[in-house]
C-alpha cells in the first residue's frame, strides 16, 4: 500500500519511532507529528496526484485506516469520473 509505504519512508527520514501500523492505529499514534504528517500528505499528493483534503468535504481521519480510506475513496471517485 502506497500510503503505508510513504508513511514508513517519512518516519525513517525524520527518525521517528513508528508505533503499530494497522487500521485501528490512531493517526497521531503512528509516531508522526503534525509536521511529518503534513510532509506525508504532500508526498502522497506528489506521488498520487490527489489531495483528498482539498478536493471535497471530508471527515478528519482519526485512525490510520480512515486516513488510508480517504485516499482510496478519492482515487476511486476520480477514476469513476474519468470512465465514461
Amino acid at each position: 500500500m502506497i500510503v503505508i509505504s510513504e508513511l514508513e519512508k517519512v518516519g525513517e527520514q525524520y527518525e521517528k519511532t513508528l508505533g503499530p501500523l494497522n487500521e485501528e492505529s490512531l493517526l497521531f499514534g503512528t509516531g508522526l507529528d503534525s509536521l511529518t504528517l503534513a510532509i506525508l500528505i504532500m508526498r502522497l499528493e506528489d506521488r498520487l496526484g490527489i489531495d483528498p483534503f482539498f478536493s471535497r468535504d471530508y471527515s478528519e481521519p482519526k485512525t490510520l485506516g480512515e486516513f488510508v480510506r480517504l485516499y482510496e475513496n478519492e482515487f476511486g471517485r476520480l477514476n469513476e469520473k474519468a470512465d465514461p
